[in-house]
């Protein structure tokens, strides 16, 4: 069973997965807190950088901007597609195996809130050639 403090965490808290684009740091997940239907991070990209079209094959996607602002791109049923400006206070969900991406376009670093369901995703993330570990600052 999972010890109740590790339901708290802060990114700082955590080994970040970083890329040539920002860097993503997992606080809630089944290898952190034994999380079971979901696992979640923090990901902090700055300004002029952004990842690149990826989906996620059997996995949908919550995202939500904290901090900054950005253009997200979400593929419709079609493969077309589609981008709309995004800033703090905008949810937006990827539906299961959509391609999508995301670039800040502003000034300031972005900060986003993203939700795997299922879990995995963020292991996937490791094989990227780009892929460093960034170690916890706790």
């Amino acid at each position: 069973m999972t010890d109740v403090k590790d339901l708290f965490k802060y990114p700082r808290d955590v080994d970040a997965y970083g890329f040539d684009w920002g860097q993503l740091s997992v606080t809630l997940g089944p290898k952190v807190n034994d999380a079971k239907q979901f696992s979640a991070a923090v990901v902090t990209v700055p300004p002029g950088q952004g990842h690149s079209r990826h989906n996620h094959p059997g996995s949908e996607e919550i995202i939500f901007i904290l901090k900054g602002e950005g253009e997200q791109m979400i593929e419709d049923e079609t493969g077309a597609p589609h981008t709309e400006t995004v800033s703090a206070g905008c949810s937006v969900f990827i539906p299961e195996s959509r391609f999508h991406s995301t670039l800040n376009t502003g000034s300031e670093e972005m900060q986003i809130f993203v939700v795997y369901s299922p879990a995995g995703p963020e292991e996937l993330l490791k094989e990227m050639p780009d892929f460093h570990l960034i170690p916890a600052k706790v």
